[in-house]
């Protein structure tokens, strides 16, 4: 079955998805902030939900349509083949967004969506009470400037849950940003990459997974798993690839941080994500990290004065990364934060500033290759 399949990421990630996309070997019809519209079949989603870094969801677009009025939402979700996917038995609730939309008061949307389904699926089977007993399938709609999007979840638990950070720190970074973090920072074997405030190792252990080329769902369920229209072996067979892929690299990860608890669940988490041999977990405070005679990457989430330290503290901690980073050079940096002033702060002008998003707040990724004085 030749489908249309949406992958959502944090905004900021289209890039990298679509990079991914492409390796995987499919076809991209669309990128917009937040998703990737590719074309793919029933392989494809089995493939992309145990392969995609970067991706928080994989969907099944179910099709698309004009809709200013309630009445053409109707329409639209009714016209589309849900019988193809959904039994008679099977539960299929609704939820969704609008953005710069007529249609923008949610509940009213998911009403008239669910509605017509219902619709729908009674003419199919002949019945007008459906139990929703059996398998989930989880609508969602997005609805942008009026055009409306219909799909189905295949993923479940969003992907940046890749199993291995059962418990976290407070203000974790998402796996999916860390991934990409780390990706942005060019890792390579004869380069150490070392997160001198690791928390919990996310990003030690995503640049980790990433240069063992460990698939990041390999180790998890999906939710598609249940459809009777996806065959199993296609799961089977996207594991049997990932772990066959698998590589033990040179590369190295130091991973420290001044709190013993957070090192202590560095371990923990590294060990369940299958990198403790690349991870190297110990207390250190980040401003007495010495170069190790090598060159290095310094890759780090430092707290951002929002929900760890207050902010006068956070931006004292700035001043004072910015004076001991620079005796390391010619190491490079790689710091993500919220602060809009982290340059003037730390004393340096970075090289490239991304912005980026850790779920909902928004942050920017400060890269500094050179030394670059604000005067």
């Amino acid at each position: 079955m030749k489908l249309q399949l949406v992958a959502t990421c944090l905004f900021g990630l289209e890039k990298l998805l679509g990079e991914e996309i492409d390796a995987l070997g499919y076809e991209r019809i669309s990128t917009i902030d937040g998703r990737v519209t590719f074309l793919g079949d029933e392989e494809a989603i089995a493939l992309s939900n145990v392969f995609l870094r970067y991706a928080e969801r994989v969907l099944i677009k179910v099709g698309s349509f004009r809709a200013e009025s309630f009445t053409e939402l109707f329409d639209g979700t009714y016209a589309l083949p849900w019988g193809d996917f959904i039994g008679k038995l099977d539960a299929f609730p609704v939820k969704g967004h609008s953005i710069k939309s007529e249609l923008h008061f949610i509940p009213d949307c998911q009403a008239i969506i669910k509605k017509a389904i219902v619709k729908k699926l009674s003419s199919i089977y002949g019945i007008s009470l459906f139990p929703e007993e059996g398998v989930k399938y989880q609508i969602e709609f997005f609805i942008l400037n009026n055009e409306a999007s219909l799909m189905i979840d295949t993923s479940g638990m969003p992907l940046h849950k890749r199993g291995y950070r059962r418990e976290s720190n407070d203000a974790p970074i998402r796996e999916t940003l860390a991934a990409a973090i780390a990706k942005t920072s060019r890792p390579r074997e004869e380069v150490l990459l070392w997160d001198p405030m690791c928390g919990s190792g996310t990003i030690a252990i995503e640049a980790a997974m990433l240069m063992n080329n460990i698939a990041p769902g390999k180790s998890r369920a999906f939710s598609a798993e249940a459809y009777p229209f996806i065959s199993r072996e296609h799961w089977k067979n996207a594991r049997e690839e990932a772990r066959d892929g698998e590589i033990k690299s040179g590369f190295e990860v130091f991973a420290s941080d001044i709190d013993a608890a957070a090192v202590a669940l560095t371990e923990k988490n590294a060990a369940r994500a299958g990198v403790a041999d690349t991870v190297k977990a110990f207390r250190m405070d980040a401003l007495a990290i010495s170069a190790p005679g090598r060159r290095a990457t310094i890759v780090t989430n430092p707290p951002y004065g929002e929900r760890l330290l207050d902010i006068r503290e956070a931006e004292e901690l700035y001043r004072r990364m910015g004076r001991h980073f620079r005796t390391l050079e010619p190491w490079q940096a790689y710091i993500i934060t919220s602060h809009k002033g982290f340059e003037a702060l730390y004393g340096r002008r970075a090289d490239k500033v991304k912005k980026l998003y850790n779920g909902m707040i928004p942050c920017y990724l400060y890269q500094f290759f050179k030394n670059t004085k604000i005067k």
